[in-house]
């Protein structure tokens, strides 16, 4: 449980891992004034607001869950930039239609399977760290610490980077040390040389987050347990 808290707020603060551009709305115009660390801030403080309090009725309702993250989040998040990292070299040989399908149906599978661990948030959860040393337009990290329901803290880091339009947003997300996008870019590559992208696109569309989650154990199977 303690993973996928620290997983379902960073899916939350970082809009994680290839959302389709679809369902973005265009960020506030201060945002892009913003610094990483005050985007992380905001949404830390907006996810105070609109979990906290409210967990018997998003408990009731997982549509209304992925909703906040769908609607606070996405617009600090780099879409594109993240859809084309997730898919690794396969991303030079998919038609701008698969990269399309790809992103809209992985999101919503990662989505999906994370969005519940939000239920285990409580208020204050996110704690920003100071932001250490100058800001890089390519990369730059904000490092946070979550308090989980059993007294633990988990290190998140969020992976910047400054867009064309002067917007920071984020587009990876560690725990721990571990690089989501790396993490399911190894399993993404597995599964595409095994069935293909098409096929790994419809297994994602039809069956949404157990694709996933059979996608993940087959990685971990893989790497040894």
């Amino acid at each position: 449980m303690m993973r996928h808290l620290a997983f379902a707020i960073a899916v939350a603060c970082g809009g994680m891992l290839a959302a389709p551009a679809f369902t973005q709305q265009a960020a506030p115009q201060a945002a892009a004034q913003q610094t990483p660390e005050q985007v992380v801030q905001e949404i830390a403080h907006q996810l105070d607001t609109a979990v906290a309090g409210h967990k018997a009725e998003l408990q009731q309702n997982k549509e209304k869950l992925v909703g906040i993250i769908n609607q606070v989040f996405l617009p600090h998040f780099d879409v594109d930039y993240a859809a084309i990292l997730v898919l690794g070299q396969h991303a030079r040989e998919a038609t701008p239609d698969q990269r399309a399908r790809f992103a809209k149906v992985f999101y919503n599978s990662i989505t999906h399977r994370y969005a519940e661990g939000l239920l285990s948030y409580t208020n204050g959860a996110v704690k920003v760290l100071p932001f250490a040393g100058d800001l890089n337009a390519k990369r730059s990290l904000v490092r946070t610490q979550v308090a989980t329901g059993d007294g633990k803290t988990v290190s998140v880091d969020f992976a910047f980077r400054k867009t064309a339009s002067g917007e920071w947003k984020a587009y990876d997300v560690v725990i721990e040390g571990i690089s989501y996008i790396t993490n399911y870019r190894n399993q993404v590559d597995a599964e595409i040389r095994k069935v293909g992208l098409d096929q790994l696109i419809k297994n994602l569309q039809t069956q949404g987050d157990q694709a996933l989650k059979a996608m993940e154990q087959q990685g971990g199977k893989a790497h040894g347990g």
